[in-house]
């Protein structure tokens, strides 16, 4: 176990730097794309990793050299362009917002390319480097700062996320009311062109500065996947922000340990990583996940079920028969199934209901449960023919359905609007409250 631990700690102390630079770019991406989110624009992000290989190209070839730079201020130039062109598409010619970015970052992604063999193979652009960045390099290629020695790539990303958070922090109300209605924005004065330019112009800053080290996977994953799982977990922006940073970092330390497990890309893995984040959150979120839906919708067809059972066997006592129902012919009067067996299940093991030799009876508690359902079936029916004058053949489905969402304040309203009332339009006698002194149950 020590020699385990010994080994960890020794991992994570050569690696804190690769952690670091992927963490701080992965935070620098998720700050704004909350916002690409939020305006329906996530596939900027794609947009301008693609786009910027022309600006790459030129910067070499009126360089001469792959400085630092020069292939800076020509990708950011390549960036601000797809923003610019892209939002001329949209505006002026109508072009749908989607169909314009993806013209124009294809097109300039193509001219790159072309443009890329016209330069020659002087230019040293690796395919791999632009797919998955240096990550794994970023240590040895350094610079010094008060003495102490930084990766490059560390210190040219981590203005841009200070930029971009003195950004968010100056200009929250604007972003705030932009990204929800833009047309409010407008109306109250706020200028949403140049607010929009600016958001982009940072984007594109982001893109080109995370592009060397992390390639152009990660930037895209980053700017997309955090943002789109926070935005599935948080119904406020502040929430938001801080949990799609949280995933961005978590995906950065987990990502780089999975790497070194697999003996694979750093970058490829973090992707990787953020992608699984996003789809738990689809499956898992308390209120739009997928799953969790599928199990609520699961638990409310069981409680219908279960409450169906419960009023099936209290009218039964009322018209006294003479004798009860059996568990399987019980489960096929409320339609068979594994639902229905499971719900005369859970029933029983509730107490709610009892088996005896001669079938399956309400026991006291099951029985207090079952006037109440029958009482705001009953109350329903009533009301549908007082207020609604509804004939007395179109009042029994609508209540039965409507009998498992009655709550006992609604219940209460409707007796109110009612006043005393004691048997229902077909002359069937209404159950009392469970506080109705003369409720015998």
């Amino acid at each position: 176990m020590a020699d385990w631990f010994a080994a960890e700690l020794a991992l994570w102390q050569s690696s804190v730097w690769v952690i670091a630079v992927a963490a701080v770019t992965n935070a620098a991406c998720a700050l704004l794309g909350c916002y690409l989110v939020l305006r329906r624009m996530s596939l900027l992000g794609d947009a301008l990793s693609h786009a910027v290989l022309p600006g790459l190209v030129v910067a070499f070839a009126m360089s001469g050299s792959l400085n630092i730079g020069a292939m800076f201020v020509g990708a950011f130039v390549a960036g601000l362009a797809t923003t610019f062109l892209t939002d001329v598409l949209h505006r002026q010619a109508a072009v749908p917002a989607d169909a314009a970015m993806g013209v124009v970052f294809t097109s300039l992604f193509a001219l790159g390319v072309v443009m890329l063999k016209w330069v020659g193979q002087s230019a040293h652009i690796d395919a791999d480097c632009v797919l998955f960045g240096r990550l794994d390099l970023v240590e040895f290629q350094t610079v010094s700062l008060a003495g102490i020695r930084f990766p490059r790539a560390l210190v040219t990303i981590a203005p841009v996320l200070l930029v971009n958070l003195i950004f968010i922090l100056l200009c929250w109300k604007e972003l705030l009311i932009t990204s929800f209605d833009a047309a409010l924005a407008d109306t109250i004065g706020i200028r949403t062109s140049w607010l929009h330019y600016a958001l982009m112009t940072l984007v594109a800053a982001t893109s080109v500065a995370s592009f060397e080290a992390v390639g152009s996977i990660l930037v895209v994953a980053m700017f997309i996947a955090p943002a789109a799982s926070a935005h599935l977990l948080c119904d406020r922006l502040s929430s938001m922000i801080f949990t799609a940073v949280g995933i961005a970092v978590l995906s950065a330390v987990a990502g780089y340990r999975l790497a070194v497990l697999t003996d694979t890309s750093a970058a490829g893995m973090m992707a990787v990583v953020v992608g699984g984040c996003f789809a738990t959150a689809v499956l898992l979120s308390p209120r739009y996940g997928v799953g969790v839906k599928l199990w609520q919708n699961v638990a409310t067809a069981e409680r219908i079920i279960r409450e169906d059972l419960l009023a099936m066997f209290y009218r039964l006592e009322e018209l006294a028969v003479g004798r009860l129902l059996g568990p399987g012919e019980a489960v096929q009067a409320v339609g068979g199934g594994l639902l229905a067996r499971w719900g005369l299940w859970s029933l029983r093991r509730a107490r709610l209901i009892e088996r005896r030799s001669d079938g399956v009876q309400l026991t006291n508690l099951g029985r207090q449960r079952a006037q109440q359902l029958v009482r705001s079936h009953r109350l329903w029916e009533t009301y549908l023919v007082t207020y609604l004058d509804l004939p007395l053949d179109h009042v029994h489905a609508p209540a039965e359905r409507m009998e498992h969402f009655i709550s006992p304040e609604l219940q209460q309203q409707i007796e109110a609007d009612l006043n005393v009332v004691e048997e229902d339009p077909h002359g069937r006698a209404i159950p009392p409250r469970p506080d109705d002194p003369t409720n015998g149950g």
